[in-house]
């Protein structure tokens, strides 16, 4: 058996070819007469052992050691073991890196789930501080909303108790009135009684009080008549007895008459000069020589900027080289601007400006010549050089040919005729005409440049509209002045549908529509302009707008003509 624990044999002994066990035999090695079935059932697990399979190996052991194979046979062995033990260290070392690749998958795993887990906590922090934000908010505004409504309520008991306390005023002064009435009343009928009782005893005596009285009166009167009639006698005799007092006063008399004529005449003069150089005419009805100028108070359209531009320049450059002024006729729709042009042309051209009217011509008849010729000498004096602006100038404007006009207004026409014959370097006229085809040929003929002011586009009703909304409704209620209040809604996505649904509206019913706005703000309970509210305006002045232009319609008059301001 030492071939088994790596113990080589005595030398020149092989190890021969491996010796098949014999085969089992049927009975045991010493064993009893009874077989395998004559033998009782094993009472542990020690009672089915076998001792021939030991023997039978104790055998081949002692035949291996003695044949020549056995050095092959350890060395196969020993090959085998060691093949065994590589093969066993191989899956050890496989194992190893298993666990080293399972740890390492471990700590990958436990750092995704770390950082999973520090992911969802940090967003469910994020939603934590977001929730907490939003509740936050929401308590705010909550506290807001309480907080007007404890100030709404507030300022109702405040103006309930003000109320109150109005009438509880009222009452005390009506009813202290009333007492003392009463008590007025009392005392006036207790001194009439005492009066009249005295008078009722008194009578005699108030009688020849009375008489004497006047007894003493009428003496005094008829002493001073005859006291005043003897002074003016002596007086008159020694004037007329004295030549040189007589001369000395006709003299007098003589050189007061000159001189109360001399002084009506000389004020007369001055008069007319003070008006011809500083008073303003009666047909001008608005100048900047006499108010401060207000050519911003309404926006122009955004599509004549440029024209001003270019025409306010060139006024501009005119005047600096006092050269002659052009005439320029403004014609179009009520309502589009043409009044804020003149205003704003003067303004950027540093003139001054002057505004009439052709309806005020016609009403004063013969006094209309010396009218017209009184507002261009006036014009004619100003130093910074002025813009006459001739609203509705078709009004007597008109052809003398084929229209049936006054002989007044005739002679008027000619005056103005002739004195805008030639182009003047003190002043620019400029003419504004809803119907321009009803002018003279020769008012035609004076006119250098023509600008025409159509409805505003689509992008100008929405400069209009902001402009109309932030003046007349968001201002005011945004400074707290006045008894206005806006509602939440979105004011610039409600212009622009404002500025779709007015077309056809001119700027001066944008900016009617907007103090209509601030009007229903006023009407209202509480003050406050709702959507709502200013959707129903909208909608009644769209129906106004299409009302007006039936009406032109009925009358033959297209809606660009006659267009509602």
């Amino acid at each position: 058996m030492s071939w088994l624990f790596g113990i080589k044999g005595p030398k020149g002994e092989g190890a021969g070819p491996p010796l098949s066990l014999p085969p089992a035999q049927p009975g045991g090695e010493g064993g009893g007469d009874r077989g395998a079935g004559d033998r009782p059932a094993p009472k542990d697990k020690w009672s089915n052992f076998d001792p021939t399979g030991l023997e039978r190996a104790a055998k081949a052991a002692r035949e291996l050691e003695h044949s020549r194979h056995a050095k092959e046979a350890l060395s196969l062995a020993q090959m085998q073991e060691q093949t065994l033990q590589l093969e066993q260290q191989s899956k050890l070392k496989e194992y190893e890196a298993a666990v080293e690749q399972l740890k390492s998958e471990q700590i990958r795993v436990q750092a995704e789930e770390r950082r999973k887990t520090l992911s969802e906590e940090t967003r469910q922090h994020q939603a934590r501080a977001q929730y907490q934000d939003k509740l936050a908010r929401q308590r705010y505004e909550d506290q807001l909303k309480q907080q007007q409504l404890l100030n709404e309520e507030n300022l109702r008991k405040q103006e309930e108790s003000v109320q109150k306390q109005e009438a509880m005023r009222r009452a005390t002064v009506e009813r202290e009135m009333e007492l003392r009435h009463k008590n007025e009343m009392l005392r006036v009928e207790a001194e009439a009684r005492a009066r009249a009782k005295a008078e009722r005893e008194n009578a005699d005596i108030i009688r020849e009080q009375i008489r004497l009285k006047a007894a003493e009166h009428r003496q005094t009167i008829l002493e001073s008549i005859r006291t005043a009639g003897t002074l003016f006698g002596e007086g008159f005799r020694a004037f007329v007895t004295d030549w040189d007092k007589v001369t000395a006063t006709v003299a007098g008399l003589t050189l007061l008459a000159v001189g109360v004529y001399s002084a009506k005449n000389a004020t007369s003069v001055a008069g007319r000069y003070i008006e011809a150089r500083l008073g303003k005419p009666s047909l001008v009805r608005e100048t900047s020589r006499i108010t401060v100028l207000e050519a911003l108070r309404h926006p122009m359209q955004p599509s004549l900027e440029a024209r001003v531009r270019d025409i306010a320049i060139a006024t501009r450059n005119t005047k600096k080289n006092r050269s002659l002024y052009r005439n320029i006729l403004m014609y179009g729709p009520p309502g589009t601007g043409k009044t804020l042009f003149a205003k704003k042309l003067a303004l950027h051209s540093g003139m001054d400006y002057a505004i009439m009217t052709g309806g005020d011509v016609a009403p004063m008849g013969r006094d209309g010549v010396t009218a017209m010729h009184k507002v261009f000498d006036w014009a004619s004096t100003s130093r910074r050089g002025l813009l006459l602006f001739v609203d509705e100038a078709d009004a007597f404007l008109r052809k003398r040919a084929t229209e049936k006009i006054s002989e007044d207004l005739r002679a008027t026409l000619n005056a103005f005729l002739h004195r805008t014959g030639q182009h003047s370097s003190k002043f620019m006229l400029v003419l504004a005409s809803n119907q321009p085809e009803q002018f003279d040929w020769a008012v035609n003929d004076r006119i250098d440049e023509m600008v025409r002011f159509d409805l505003p586009r689509q992008e100008e009703r929405e400069r209009l509209v902001r402009m109309y909304f932030d003046k007349y409704v968001l201002k005011p209620a945004t400074e707290g002045k006045q008894r206005l209040k806006l509602a939440q809604f979105d004011y610039g996505k409600k212009c622009s549908e404002i500025a779709h649904l007015t077309e056809g509206m001119s700027g001066r019913e944008i900016s009617q529509l907007a103090v209509a706005w601030q009007a229903m703000a006023y009407a209202s309970e509480d003050g406050a302009l709702t959507e709502a509210m200013v959707d129903a305006r909208v909608q009644d002045a769209i129906q106004q707008h299409q009302q007006k232009i039936q009406w032109l319609k009925a009358e033959g008059a297209g809606p660009e003509g006659g267009q509602a301001a």
